[in-house]
Formats: C-alpha cells, structure tokens, sequence
C-alpha cells in the first residue's frame, strides 16, 4: 500500500505543542493590544505622559552623583522624559504608532495561528502556507519599523516641547542591519516554504504516475 501526504497525521504531542502555540499567540495578541489601548489614552490624555527618549551618546553627557561626594560625567544614550502637557504634534505619531503595533501583532500572529491550525492536517508545505508566511514575515518586517518610526518622532517631538528646542540631539535611530538581517530571514523561511510545496507536489506526482503504472 502506497501512503500519500494526506494518509499523514501528527501525534497526540504534536497537536498538543501545537494548541499551545495557538494559546501564547493568542494570549500574546492580547497583552500587546491591552497595553497598546492603555498607552494610546495615556497619549491622548496628554497630561503627564511619559516617553522614552533616545540620545547620541558622544553629544550628551550629564553628571552623574558619587556616594563619596562629587560627579563624575557620563554620556546620555537614553532617559524618561515626563511631559506636563504632550502637544498634538507628539500626541498623534505616539497614538499612530500604537494602532500600527496592535495591526502588525495581530497579523503577524493571526497568520501564524492560522497555520499552526491548517499544519494539524498533516500538511506542512502548500501554497496557502507560503502566503501566510510571506504575509506574517512582510507585515512584521515593515510594522515594527513603523512602529520604531513613529515612536522616534514622539520622543523628538516631547523633547523638543519640554525644552522649548533647547535641545537638538535627540535622534531618529535607524538600524540598518538588523532591518537587512529581518528581511534576509522572511526571504528564507518563503523561499524554504515555496520550494517545499513545489517538491511535496512532484512527489505527489511522482506516486500518482507510480500507481498508474501497477
């Protein structure tokens, strides 16, 4: 008897570690869209919001108090900085910012889950799985650099409030690398996929023109 990809099942194990990769995923969706929602009110409250701010170390340095009396200077990468009242230019970047961070872990896990649910089957490689794992890979890449985008020009935006443009060194930080690292990963992970579907499909084939020859 000739066994095929749809004869294949996965152990109990397997749909259990799989059940529980639906439930921290779905619980994970959760926390990060909880704290997303009680920040976005935070920022559109405006009063007393705090926001984290990034420096360049080798421009900003502050004094930093010794126990046995003195200061000793020390470079700034980056602080909290409390702001009275958060102006509408540093307001909405922070709120887009959130909204796009819940979009991106929802998608992200969304489509992860999905196929978790769809690989249960049996079948691991298709096409409908490729796409999952493009549009997961693709939609994390791009949303979590949107997301560090839009949280840049919040803090800038609060520094420049809270000091009234007496500070210009807060910076928009860009991390080539591991966006180029990101983007090697997702294109990885698609190609592995899609070139697994195309060989589960010969193989399959490959046994139908075997059987058709017995």
């Amino acid at each position: 008897m000739t066994s095929t990809a749809k004869d294949r099942t996965l152990s109990r194990g397997d749909i259990g570690a799989m059940i529980g990769f639906c439930i921290a995923g779905f619980l994970i969706a959760a926390y990060i869209t909880v704290y997303s929602i009680i920040r976005i009110i935070e920022l559109a409250g405006g009063v007393n919001v705090p926001v984290l701010v990034e420096f360049a170390p080798s421009a900003t340095t502050v004094d930093l108090p010794l126990t046995t009396g003195g200061s000793v200077a020390v470079g700034l990468d980056s602080a909290t900085v409390t702001a009275p009242q958060l102006p509408a230019i540093a307001a909405v970047p922070g709120i887009i910012g959130q909204v796009v961070q819940i979009i991106t872990i929802v998608v992200v896990i969304g489509c992860l889950i999905l196929l978790a649910r769809s690989t249960v089957g049996g079948r691991v490689f298709s096409r409908g799985h490729t796409a999952l794992v493009a549009t997961a890979g693709i939609t994390g890449l791009v949303g979590f650099s949107a997301v560090r985008f839009f949280d840049n020009m919040l803090a800038n935006a609060t520094v420049s409030a809270v000091t009234d443009n007496g500070l210009d060194n807060a910076v928009i930080s860009v991390e080539p690398f591991t966006f180029i690292l990101g983007a090697f990963v997702v294109a990885l992970v698609t190609t592995v996929f899609a070139i697994g579907d195309r060989l589960q499909r010969d193989n399959a084939t490959l046994e139908s023109d075997t059987k058709g020859l017995v």
